[in-house]
């Protein structure tokens, strides 16, 4: 698997609103847009530093992966995000490995990019993302 760099970090916030405050205002990030992953039930926004971005992440339902995530650990660093050359070559090298994975085959993810979760017990306890961007 070739991983190229950190793509971005994911900041569980109870609202991007709040969220943004901090990161555009206080500590100057330029807000590069918000967007609505409706089948993730999450809102992005995200903010350049350097070749990667924290992305800021608030639920959209009580139900979504982010409530959950909150609900039970607060607010804060929820992911790191991986941008690998190729998804599907990385998701078949980890199956081969007995890698425990949350998605089998990449899914559509912000900004058009094709993503895949690995579950945290087989990362030490990190939720971690593999993002391909074209």
């Amino acid at each position: 698997m070739e991983i190229l760099k950190i793509d971005h970090l994911g900041i569980a916030v109870n609202s991007i609103d709040e969220g943004r405050n901090f990161w555009s205002e206080i500590l100057g990030l330029k807000f590069e847009g918000a967007e609505t992953v409706a089948e993730q039930k999450v809102n992005t926004a995200f903010f350049p530093v350097g070749e990667s971005e924290v992305e800021l992440l608030e639920s959209t339902a009580p139900d979504g992966p982010v409530a959950k995530f909150i609900e039970k650990k607060g607010t804060g660093f929820q992911h790191v995000a991986f941008r690998v050359a190729d998804i599907d070559a990385a998701l078949a090298e980890l199956k081969e490995k007995n890698i425990q994975l949350i998605d089998q085959t990449p899914r559509l993810g912000a900004g058009g990019a094709r993503i895949a979760f690995l579950h945290p017990k087989a990362t030490g306890g990190i939720l971690v993302e593999l993002c391909e961007r074209s």
